[in-house]
């Protein structure tokens, strides 16, 4: 028995989580949960209230959101360098673009998605701007590569990799160049590939 438990579902943001966890190589004991049974039961919204996955369970501390489970697993484990050291000068630009990702990259996407339309007047106040304000952000985040860190490999790259790529599958976002040549140094890593055999795997029994 494993002292790290991942909730997921493969239809889900746990890929991303997947990815993580196999980029720190440590065991875990993995719960599969359905959509709109197992996951709205009281055992698992004592879990994550939300009744969504991922979640993890670590010795006794639940971390929920994709987002806060990589940056939480990067510190708990530090020998794997999934996050540059405390203190230096990469740790800003790590926090700053992988909550970039998950905050106003996200909802940008997201309202294309759904067609929503952000005004020149609400703009200024909603967390993402414009959409292309989000986008020419995120290109800026991967214009001193060949990771959002520079040469180290972090968390956030996890995030932003399964993001973009979701993103360009989806037609949210555009294959932009910065993109597309990002996603092939990321998407090659073994952990990746790892994981979403893990992941397509669990597809294939459903």
């Amino acid at each position: 028995m494993a002292d790290l438990t991942f909730y997921t579902h493969p239809h889900s943001r746990g890929r991303i989580v997947r990815w993580m966890l196999e980029e720190l190589g440590v065991p875990y004991d993995v719960k599969l949960l359905e959509y709109g049974a197992s996951m709205k039961a009281p055992e698992y919204l004592a879990i994550n209230p939300m009744g969504k996955v991922p979640a993890i369970k670590h010795g006794d501390t639940v971390v929920t959101e994709v987002s806060a489970i990589c940056a939480y697993l990067a510190d708990q484990f530090p020998e794997k360098k999934l996050a540059p050291p405390s203190g230096s000068k990469l740790r800003g630009t790590y926090y700053r673009w992988l909550f970039f990702v998950a905050g106003p990259l996200e909802m940008a996407a997201t309202c294309k998605a759904f067609g929503w339309d952000i005004s020149d007047e609400s703009a200024v106040s909603v967390g993402c701007g414009h959409y292309q304000d989000a986008i020419d952000a995120m290109v800026l985040a991967l214009a001193n590569g060949p990771y959002i860190c520079g040469e180290q490999f972090t968390a956030a790259d996890v995030l932003a990799g399964s993001f973009i790529g979701w993103g360009i599958m989806q037609k949210t976002l555009e294959p932009l160049p910065a993109f597309t040549e990002y996603l092939a140094r990321v998407d090659g890593r073994e952990a990746a590939k790892r994981a979403n055999e893990l992941d397509d795997a669990l597809i294939k029994q459903d």
